[in-house]
């Protein structure tokens, strides 16, 4: 892969991000909503007070003005100023952002070592006992929705049996493998929650495309051969049925943020997904352009990834 390859990819991102936030912010703009709406009902601030603080950050500017200013500061590292937290945006963001790295970091990684051997797996025995196991309780994984396999998980592990604990604590005493140990025991239920929501449509998804690659005319080839079968799988048709499961899984990862917002809801867990929904209901505008451009670039950066990891899996794949 060239860098100019990836110097034009960056290139066509450009206008992508440029027209993503035009749109988010004439939404956000003209959303209905006051950020000091609450300051007009206090008594103890004067009318000049709050004229002031709308003349500071520009509210009563026309929207196009107010874009250029956010764009501007954007492009100097300016995220904005948090009405609410009173903090800068970057700040708020970096505050919450580790935790919903680990969590959705971990719930894809145990969706993807469930559904790529299970797919592969049920695959290579279509129909059998173990194929049609699979298969219904992937129906029954992707139709429940999180918040309420959440609380199922919370009512039997934290309430029946009291195993693990169903509020996320970032105020830990523990230090040491005491720590690491409890904040694995509060991640555990959010982690699979997620997890197996995302693994169970990989799993049908896995299992068409090794399906479609099996009965190409090169296994057969390689099959009478005298290769092994186990090496035919793994060495011939794997390899080549994980490309459309790489796009799924780069188009998936910022449909698991946006899950996670309910989740995090759930098991309260402090980060991005909680702060957007805050933001949201405090009118806090700046926080939620943020948190929402962050998440339109994050689709643009794992379609990105996902093209680079196109060439891995099929050398035929030329960087163009």
């Amino acid at each position: 892969m060239s860098a100019s390859y990836l110097l034009r990819r960056l290139l066509l991102a450009l206008p992508s991000l440029l027209g993503i936030s035009i749109v988010l912010f004439t939404v956000l703009a003209l959303a209905p909503g006051d950020p000091f709406g609450e300051l007009a009902t206090n008594p103890n601030v004067p009318p000049e007070v709050r004229m002031a603080l709308r003349a500071k950050f520009g509210l009563d500017d026309p929207v196009w003005q107010r874009y250029l200013h956010w764009l501007l500061a954007m492009l100097r590292g300016d995220w904005g100023f948090s009405f609410v937290s009173r903090v800068d945006v970057d700040t708020l963001i970096l505050q919450r952002l580790p935790a919903t790295i680990a969590v959705i970091g971990a719930a894809q990684l145990v969706a993807i070592m469930v559904a790529v051997p299970v797919g592969v797996l049920a695959a290579t025995k279509p129909y059998s006992l173990f194929d049609q196991i699979a298969n219904t309780l992937a129906f029954v994984g992707f139709s429940l929705p999180t918040f309420f396999t959440g609380l199922l998980l919370i009512l039997l592990f934290s309430v029946q049996l009291g195993w693990l604990p169903f509020v996320y604590r970032t105020d830990l005493k523990e230090t040491g493998l005491a720590w690491w140990g409890e904040e694995i025991r509060q991640s555990l239920m959010p982690v699979m929650v997620l997890g197996l929501f995302q693994g169970a449509s990989l799993v049908r998804f896995v299992r068409s495309s090794v399906l479609d690659v099996i009965r190409l005319d090169y296994v057969t080839t390689a099959r009478s051969k005298g290769i092994g079968e186990r090496a035919v799988i793994t060495g011939h048709v794997v390899r080549n049925a994980m490309i459309p499961v790489v796009t799924l899984v780069a188009l998936q990862l910022p449909t698991v943020f946006s899950g996670a917002i309910v989740t995090e809801q759930i098991f309260r867990v402090p980060g991005i997904g909680s702060l957007l929904i805050a933001s949201i209901l405090a009118n806090d505008t700046p926080v939620v352009m943020a948190v929402s451009f962050v998440f339109a670039a994050l689709v643009i950066l794992f379609n990105l990834i996902a093209d680079i990891v196109y060439g891995w899996l099929d050398p035929r794949i030329a960087y163009r």
